[in-house]
């Protein structure tokens, strides 16, 4: 009888095993789907200097000075809403509490342990040329971390240029522009 079970749990056995040597393939694959490419990175933050608005309109005689507006370029005087170009809003990478990023800055980890949101990663904001890196386009750039293009930039013009959002407008100056060697993922 036990021989007749075995002879049953063969065939399933075997078919489990094929679909886990036919996945370690796929995965393998897909993990090398990568192409690293030399860009020319420049860091930028929402603030008005680098998003290009003001505060108030003169219309109403700057009296209204809790609305943005936008300061420059082909849509100059209509509302800035601090949105990406498509819908979302921007942010910096975070590596999450399982990362490297923990073990180079301990002191963040009771901060960490508090804020349970912080313990997920999540990727950054980057502007490029969406005729090249279309929305949803996932890069890694070094010192910067992952990112996703989310939106596009009045002078980001070609494959080899994208802006990278950071949250403090010294931190994007402190970056600058950097050409990297950047690995695009998808």
């Amino acid at each position: 009888m036990a021989d007749h079970l075995c002879a049953r749990r063969a065939p399933v056995i075997g078919c489990v095993l094929s679909c886990l040597v036919v996945c370690a393939v796929l995965s393998i694959s897909a993990c090398s789907s990568h192409q690293v490419r030399t860009l020319e990175a420049t860091g930028y933050c929402g603030c008005g200097d680098c998003a290009g608005w003001v505060r108030g309109r003169w219309k109403y005689l700057k009296l209204n000075f809790w609305n943005r507006y936008l300061d420059r370029g082909p849509r100059k005087g209509s509302r800035y809403s601090g949105r990406t170009a498509s819908g979302t809003g921007p942010r910096e990478p975070h590596p999450g509490f399982l990362s490297v990023d923990t073990f180079v800055h301990p002191w963040m980890v009771p901060i960490r342990l508090v804020f349970p949101w912080l313990w997920l990663p999540h990727n950054g904001t980057v502007a490029a040329d969406t005729r090249y890196y279309p929305f949803g386009t996932r890069l890694y750039v070094p010192g910067y971390g992952h990112g996703v293009v989310e939106d596009r930039g009045g002078a980001i013009k070609g494959p080899r240029r994208i802006d990278l959002y950071f949250n403090d407008h010294d931190d994007a100056l402190k970056w600058g522009r950097r050409t990297v060697e950047v690995r695009i993922e998808n």
